[in-house]
């Protein structure tokens, strides 16, 4: 998202000035006010600027980054999940290596049935192999993070928290999840989707390109 020369030149008049009347901005601008009518409309609807009626505008302190924080805050991570990795308990360390570089993927999510039960990162397959013969035969659980260890994501959840969670716990990507009870009552995770830091990257510049 990137503001015109102009509409940057409006905010600083309005910081200086305010309250400042939209005719009095035109003629420093040496503009109509219809010309700047757009300009001022946009920044008010993002929040940047105030219109009080027969006062003029106000600037309300608000920048572009807190424009930006405020409204990633408001986008499910539903709107940019992709489809996870999935492999089953009974892989083994060895499948589960080939199948993380035949799929490009940074992260195998192990599910029993439809349900998430552990996730296991390059990181986990580079400790497994030091030290240790006959990956071929050991399974994955063996090595993987479990509950309550997973660090997880709702539908409800937004891109801000992904990115937060990222962060805090230095993840590369982290699971989207339901949760339902299974047949002897356990509260489950249902692996729906995943986020990783690369999606939340691509969704900022993706955002920026839409706004130029």
């Amino acid at each position: 998202m990137k503001l015109s020369d102009r509409q940057n030149e409006i905010i600083e008049l309005v910081k200086k000035s305010q309250p400042i009347k939209s005719n009095d901005i035109a003629e420093i601008l040496n503009v109509n006010r219809a010309t700047i009518r757009p300009d001022l409309k946009i920044l008010s609807m993002m929040g940047i600027l105030e219109a009080k009626r027969k006062v003029g505008y106000f600037h309300t302190g608000r920048s572009l980054l807190h424009i930006l924080g405020s409204y990633i805050k408001t986008i499910s991570v539903m709107e940019i999940q992709t489809e996870p990795t999935v492999v089953e308990e009974t892989t083994s360390i060895y499948d589960g290596i080939i199948t993380m570089f035949t799929k490009n993927a940074g992260t195998l999510y192990v599910v029993d049935g439809k349900y998430l039960s552990g996730i296991v990162s390059r990181k986990d397959f580079i400790k497994a192999m030091i030290g240790r013969k006959e990956v071929e035969s050991l399974p994955l659980p063996l090595i993987m993070t479990r509950m309550p260890n997973i660090i997880y994501l709702e539908p409800s959840d937004t891109v801000y928290d992904a990115a937060f969670k990222t962060m805090e716990y230095e993840v590369e990507s982290l699971p989207i999840v339901s949760k339902e009870l299974d047949d002897k009552g356990n509260e489950r995770l249902v692996l729906i989707g995943k986020v990783s830091r690369t999606n939340i990257t691509r969704y900022v510049v993706n955002m920026g390109k839409s706004k130029e």
